[in-house]
């Protein structure tokens, strides 16, 4: 595969799950800087999609995941909504059910779209961060123990 596919690849990854977007950039063997830049990126890109969409999107997760009741009282998220409202939804958003779920979640419980869609971006971009971080250098240690 060559760079270009490889980059594409892990932007792609990225608007769907940065947790998968940044293990297939190194496992590609990019440039740890282009991976956090293209998995962050491509995060934030799938959640702007997803707030956009916003009030369809709502509706559609509301009644496909908890019927024509549409509550969410329940859960780790309602848990997590509770305690840390905004902030704490999209700080963990990437390691709940991804920054697009997460999104629609959020929409769902009524936060307001500019909060939300900034502090998933930071949460996207501090997960980015520390696993790009996190598996280079346990890349290169191993590499130094095999070699």
């Amino acid at each position: 595969m060559d760079t270009v596919t490889g980059l594409i690849t892990v932007l792609g990854l990225g608007v769907v799950d940065v947790l998968v977007a940044v293990p297939a950039g190194i496992l590609l063997e990019l440039n740890p800087f282009l991976i956090f830049i293209l998995s962050s990126l491509g995060g934030i890109l799938g959640t702007l999609v997803i707030l956009i969409l916003g009030e369809n999107i709502r509706n559609w997760f509301l009644k496909w995941r908890y019927g024509e009741n549409r509550e969410i009282k329940r859960g780790r998220i309602f848990y997590v909504w509770n305690k840390y409202g905004v902030i704490g939804l999209g700080l963990l958003s990437p390691v709940l059910l991804g920054a697009p779920l997460t999104a629609t979640l959020g929409i769902a419980l009524g936060a307001q779209k500019r909060r939300l869609i900034l502090w998933i971006s930071i949460g996207i971009l501090i997960w980015s961060a520390g696993l790009t971080a996190a598996l280079t250098l346990g890349m290169i240690r191993f590499e130094g123990f095999m070699g």
